[in-house]
């Protein structure tokens, strides 16, 4: 009975050994899902969490890529605009002649092309100037920012000054005094509307660098969360380790200890 007592004791230490080693060779407190059911469980949850806030977070961080690209487009739309109001302005002068006008009015057509060209610009395949309201998923549960587009086409203020020529050719007149100060204030008109377009690009990328940062924040938590819950407390899994390593030499001694006694019945019967 001793040796079988010892056999068993020997078998639990032996186990617990594997157990803890496990555990330090893996960093996981759960290496098999009975080391923690419900533990596991929750674990699960919050991986799931944890991976679609992230995604969520690259799409934010992908859609305030899109604006600075938008941005960065309309600051030299500006430029652009800001040139063409002096030209019209300068086409005015009673001292130009008409041939002077024209040098002007081939400048100006140039530049209302570039706008024009602008109009066009894609990132990553999606049209950047078409004035399309684009969905951003903002956090794990699929919840959507509607983030308000630029339209430089067709119908706006801009287009009243560029035409819709690729080269511009069809850009409103400054070609007499009179033409370019009609010019001029559609032009202005076209400055005004950019910079509400530049105030409407500026906060979206306010709120998604806030709902980014947000995100971040949340993914941090989550995986703080989830490491109490899985990843081994390694200063106290090694004193576990020692302990069992202990408790496996002495029960290995103990065993071979309790074979050892039958003998001394066996003396007996000699």
């Amino acid at each position: 009975m001793a040796a079988t007592i010892s056999a068993s004791n020997l078998d639990q230490s032996t186990n617990m050994l594997n157990e803890s080693l496990a555990r330090l060779s893996s960093g996981s407190k759960i290496v098999n899902a009975s080391d923690d059911p419900a533990g596991l469980a929750e674990s699960m949850t919050l991986n799931a969490e944890i991976g679609a806030t992230n995604a969520a977070n690259s799409n934010v961080s992908n859609a305030v890529s899109l604006l600075q690209t938008q941005d960065g487009y309309l600051q030299q739309v500006g430029s652009a605009l800001d040139q063409m109001a002096t030209l019209a302005v300068q086409a005015q002068d009673v001292t130009k002649t008409n041939g002077e006008r024209s040098d002007y009015q081939a400048e100006f057509n140039s530049l209302a092309g570039y706008i024009n060209d602008t109009a066009t610009k894609s990132f990553n395949g999606i049209t950047l100037f078409d004035g399309s309201t684009l969905a951003v998923t903002t956090d794990g549960s699929g919840t959507t920012f509607s983030m308000k587009g630029v339209d430089l086409g067709s119908g706006t203020a801009y287009a009243t000054v560029t035409g819709a020529a690729s080269d511009g050719s069809d850009a409103v007149s400054i070609s007499t005094t009179s033409a370019a100060a009609t010019a001029l204030g559609q032009v202005t008109a076209a400055i005004t509307q950019l910079a509400t377009d530049r105030a409407q690009v500026g906060a979206n990328e306010d709120r998604l660098t806030y709902t980014g940062n947000e995100l971040g924040v949340l993914s941090n938590n989550l995986t703080a969360a989830n490491s109490l819950i899985t990843d081994v407390d390694v200063a106290q899994e090694s004193t576990n380790y020692a302990k069992y390593q202990i408790l496996v030499q002495s029960g290995t001694s103990m065993l071979a200890q309790a074979n050892a006694n039958p003998q001394s019945v066996l003396k007996l019967l000699q």
